[in-house]
């Protein structure tokens, strides 16, 4: 008995203190919410907004007609879509060739795999490498240097190498080639991975914003992230680039407050959606290359 009461004592503290510590996490996020669809004049009158009295739309309407914004967009998602699907294509395909006991030159690319991981050349040898391949101010500079991880290399060809080799032989002498193998019996057999690694690369991505710094110049080439941490530093200190600028004084009876607010529910709100459908392949793909016991 005293241990069962000292056990929910103990479940119960834990119980109040992870919920305030849930909460103290997501009140910031409700105030951003709440502060975007908040009526600009309301805003602009009232000390503190908790809970907006009038709703609008306005903050979120002029960012969606805004050619800067809506460009930033467009970027955004197509590294997460173009650069997701390099990433996965290539990713996959070599650590399923690695997986292989056939493959020849399984040992020289996994010490060439290896030193990537243990030594890193750094920012100014990387620009210099994207200078000469010709990408700086192009959309690839945002996704050939990071086209794959080593890591995930790794972990993605310990999970190959739990799939059965029956399933290659038995297809092999269906008339499959490795090619038709590969996409045909592994790629289907290993959905769970694909999907857990296909969100870690859309979210890093859609969260492009140093390498962007480093190799964009031209406005229309920025991402979104770029585009939004210059909103907020030009709607803070009013310096900034003048194109945001631009953004921000088109629209008098807007205050920045809320046009910033509004932004970063933009941003956040795709992988808020695409989350939860790909949350069930987590646990699965967060145990890929563990040791079984």
């Amino acid at each position: 008995m005293k241990q069962q009461l000292g056990s929910r004592v103990f479940d119960t503290f834990n119980y109040i203190i992870l919920a305030i510590i849930s909460l103290s996490t997501f009140l910031p996020f409700l105030y951003v919410i709440l502060v975007s669809f908040t009526d600009p004049i309301e805003f602009q009158t009232r000390a503190l907004v908790i809970i907006p009295e009038h709703w609008s739309l306005a903050s979120y309407k002029f960012i969606l007609s805004t050619r800067t914004f809506l460009n930033s967009l467009s970027i955004s998602f197509f590294l997460a879509v173009i650069g997701t699907a390099c990433s996965l294509i290539l990713t996959s395909g070599l650590a399923y060739a690695l997986s292989r006991k056939k493959f020849r030159l399984k040992k020289i690319l996994m010490m060439g795999i290896l030193f990537t991981m243990l030594f890193n050349p750094g920012m100014i040898p990387n620009y210099l490498l994207v200078k000469e391949l010709g990408l700086i101010n192009t959309v690839w500079a945002l996704i050939l240097p990071v086209l794959t991880s080593a890591w995930y290399v790794i972990l993605m060809k310990s999970f190959y190498q739990e799939i059965p080799e029956e399933l290659e032989e038995s297809a092999k002498m269906d008339g499959c080639t490795d090619i038709g193998v590969f996409f045909r019996i592994i790629l289907p057999v290993s959905l769970s991975a694909i999907a857990a690694f296909g969100l870690f690369f859309a979210v890093a991505y859609w969260n492009t914003y140093f390498n962007a710094v480093l190799y964009i110049n031209k406005d229309t080439l920025r991402p979104m992230q770029v585009v939004l941490q210059m909103l907020l530093i030009q709607a803070s200190t009013q310096v900034g680039d003048p194109a945001v600028a631009q953004m921000l004084q088109s629209e008098q009876m807007l205050p920045p407050e809320t046009i910033k607010m509004s932004a970063v529910v933009v941003a956040s709100l795709p992988i808020i959606i695409v989350y939860p459908f790909l949350q069930r392949y987590f646990v699965k793909g967060m145990m890929v290359g563990s040791v079984k016991g």
